[in-house]
């Protein structure tokens, strides 16, 4: 009989699968913040959650444009509270600073300028002088608070808590607190409303110049990178976030102008310029409102500084190890200084917005706003560790509170209760960040 060969069994070559991408990869090559992406996608829930409770309301164009204004005010300070957060102080007077600079510039354009330079409510200066005169107010007040805990050595938390009630009670010393109005006409289109905005054209202007910046932005990115050999994205991933980052400012273009002027204004615009009123009313776009505008232009410039400056980078060092910093040569204490007066100045800012749109100073101005900015910030990534944080996490932190608060609103939930749904979040951020932080040191 034949015996068996010993010959190894042949194998059949099985098809070679091409490797599996998992979502870290895909998002490690599209080189996009994973925090900011789960925050979207959170914003996205609470949207669409508040939008089937109100029967569609919640994203209506009408609602949607009030919650941009609404939140601009808080963004503004929130972006400031960034750099404070990132070396490891924390500022409690922001919403007393903004409630006393907003009262100083309505004291000042409704009596002090007419009485002392004899500007009115309609001169062309006097907004200009009362904004101006609030900024330096808030770059003063910020920065005398910054140089108690940079020179002084006494914790951030007593000094600004301190400051929470000096600011606020300085407010009642102007007029016993009473309320100051009204404002000077072109002042109060910093507050927004129908006159207080780009328009159709304007808005759909700005809206091209931002998707011409998009691109050329991506472009010279991957240019640089490129030059100093580091790892670029591949051109289909160029090209999705650039028509990720289009389509939402396009969209915001839309939304922005589906609001119209109310119907009353509208026709009172028309008899008042001559124009006929059409059988359904005339519609006229609001578009884009000044302080959307101007958040908008302060997390430019704030984004450049804490990326691009040299005073950005010095603060992230002094939050991710103080002694480093000061032994590697950076002036710790005036870096320190500087950033309380940077809060200083967009506390002023803010105050102009809100003053500006209530078209009156009340004593009640800026109450609670330290909340919702540091509640901003912190979910916005912004670690009490110190180190880090992002600008742009701020702005979408700030919509995420606002976008709470508003949703509560139509849902017709009270005050207080509010108040405890914002709490638990801000618990519930700065818990997630420790256990983040904890995993990644293990």
């Amino acid at each position: 009989m034949a015996q068996p060969s010993s010959a190894p069994t042949p194998t059949i070559p099985q098809a070679t699968r091409p490797p599996r991408r998992s979502l870290g990869g895909a998002l490690r090559v599209l080189d996009v913040d994973t925090r900011l992406l789960g925050l979207i996608a959170a914003l996205a829930v609470i949207w669409i959650g508040f939008n089937v409770a109100s029967d569609g309301t919640f994203l209506s164009a009408r609602n949607l444009w009030n919650l941009s204004v609404q939140s601009a005010s808080i963004a503004i300070m929130a972006t400031g509270m960034v750099l404070i957060i990132v070396s490891r102080n924390i500022d409690l007077s922001v919403g007393a600073m903004l409630g006393f600079t907003g009262y100083t510039m309505a004291m000042a354009q409704t009596q002090w300028l007419p009485n002392g330079l004899g500007l009115g409510l309609d001169n062309p200066l006097t907004w200009i002088i009362t904004l101006l005169f609030g900024l330096v107010l808030g770059a003063i007040l910020g920065g005398i608070q910054g140089f108690v805990v940079a020179y002084g050595g006494v914790p951030s938390f007593i000094v600004t808590l301190g400051g929470l009630l000096v600011w606020r009670g300085l407010i009642f010393q102007y007029a016993q607190g009473q309320t100051i109005a009204p404002m000077d006409p072109t002042f109060r289109l910093l507050g927004g409303g129908p006159q207080g905005s780009l328009g159709e054209v304007g808005s759909w202007a700005l809206g091209a110049i931002a998707c011409v910046a998009i691109v050329v932005g991506l472009i010279l990115n991957r240019r640089r990178r490129a030059s100093y050999g580091f790892q670029v994205r591949p051109m289909w991933a160029v090209v999705l976030v650039g028509a990720v980052g289009i389509g939402i400012v396009l969209g915001g273009v839309w939304v922005a102008n589906a609001y119209p002027w109310p119907e009353a204004l509208a026709n009172q615009y028309a008899e008042s310029n001559g124009i006929p009123i059409p059988p359904g009313g005339l519609i006229i776009p609001t578009g884009i409102a000044y302080p959307v505008l101007i958040m908008i232009a302060v997390t430019i410039v704030m984004t450049h500084l804490a990326e691009r400056r040299r005073f950005g980078r010095n603060v992230y060092a002094i939050g991710g190890n103080p002694l480093a910093a000061e032994l590697s040569g950076i002036n710790t204490r005036r870096t320190v200084m500087l950033t309380f007066a940077v809060m200083g100045v967009l506390a002023a800012v803010s105050a102009a917005i809100q003053t500006a749109r209530l078209n009156a100073a009340v004593t009640g101005l800026g109450v609670q706003n330290e909340l919702d900015v540091i509640s901003a910030a912190v979910i916005g990534g912004t670690s009490f560790s110190g180190g880090i944080g992002t600008i742009p996490g701020a702005i979408l932190g700030a919509v995420v509170m606002q976008s709470l608060r508003s949703g509560m609103v139509l849902m017709r939930v009270d005050s207080p209760m509010q108040d405890i749904v914002v709490g638990i979040v801000l618990v519930a951020a700065v818990g997630l960040d420790s256990i983040l932080r904890r995993r990644a040191s293990s």
